[in-house]
């Protein structure tokens, strides 16, 4: 009697068996939870190690499964909101040479501040790191799921006066007005037009007290009022604003020249070798 066997050559031919199986990988497409096979070998050595029951396993990949989703809609959110998302509170590099508040640093990821609407001003030299903190907290606020939007001051003023030439100004200010963070770079930075003026003052009468706004410049609101045309009407603003708003201020050597440095340094120490 001959028994017939697989040469091994030919089972080789076939490739690396796949450890989740064929079929549960077309049950979990048909979930839409294809990305449980990522972690899946892993969890199941897991289960086997400690001895996890079935619902314990099962809460398990399904936890996998709920971080990878939210880390994903974090991600379009982010990018939606217009952040760098390389300017996290993670990558932010704690230079000895910078001087600021730590304490109000720390208490502003938090993000208690958005609880009662309150604003926050980061003022500093050029390259400091302004946009950096003021990013970082974006994303912060992203992954509490609020809503967040970052724009440089200039491209949000052309886009309000976009809005008035085609007589949808009330629907843009409405529609700022309602995000829960609003990051605004480099204001001040060029001096605002009549225009420009009003639209600040109706944008900060909009969110006072009611959401928060932070605002980053690298002059002081003292400076502001001399970039306006309109006197009375930013004074207004720039008192609402200011008015319990949290000042961080950060003194220090620019990060590009930080950046220059240590690039200088790098290379001394490889012609030194």
């Amino acid at each position: 009697m001959s028994t017939t066997t697989q040469p091994r050559a030919a089972r080789s031919r076939t490739g690396p068996i796949d450890p989740v199986g064929a079929d549960l990988s077309q049950v979990l497409r048909a979930l839409k939870l294809s990305g449980l096979k990522d972690t899946l070998p892993e969890r199941l050595a897991l289960a086997r190690q400690q001895q996890l029951g079935h619902a314990a396993f099962l809460q398990l990949l399904l936890s996998d499964e709920v971080a990878r989703r939210e880390s994903r809609s974090a991600s379009l959110r982010a990018a939606k909101a217009g952040l760098d998302p390389s300017m996290r509170i993670q990558t932010w590099d704690e230079h000895p040479d910078l001087t600021y508040d730590r304490t109000l640093w720390s208490d502003l990821t938090s993000l208690r501040f958005t609880e009662a609407g309150t604003g926050v001003l980061i003022l500093g030299p050029v390259g400091a790191g302004k946009t950096h903190l003021a990013t970082a907290l974006g994303h912060a606020a992203i992954r509490r799921r609020m809503s967040v939007l970052f724009a440089r001051a200039d491209k949000l003023f052309t886009r309000l006066r976009a809005a008035r030439l085609d007589h949808t100004l009330e629907a843009e200010v409405r529609r700022l007005a309602a995000v829960d963070l609003l990051i605004i770079d480099d204001f001040a930075l060029r001096a605002l037009d009549a225009t420009q003026t009003n639209d600040f003052y109706e944008l900060v009468v909009e969110r006072h007290r009611k959401k928060s706004t932070i605002w980053v410049s690298n002059r002081e609101p003292s400076e502001w009022l001399a970039m306006t045309t309109d006197t009375l009407l930013a004074q207004s603003a720039i008192d609402r604003l200011t008015s319990g708003a949290h000042h961080l201020i950060i003194e220090g050597p620019s990060h590009r020249q930080r950046q220059h440095v240590t690039l200088d340094e790098t290379r001394q120490a490889q012609h030194a070798h």
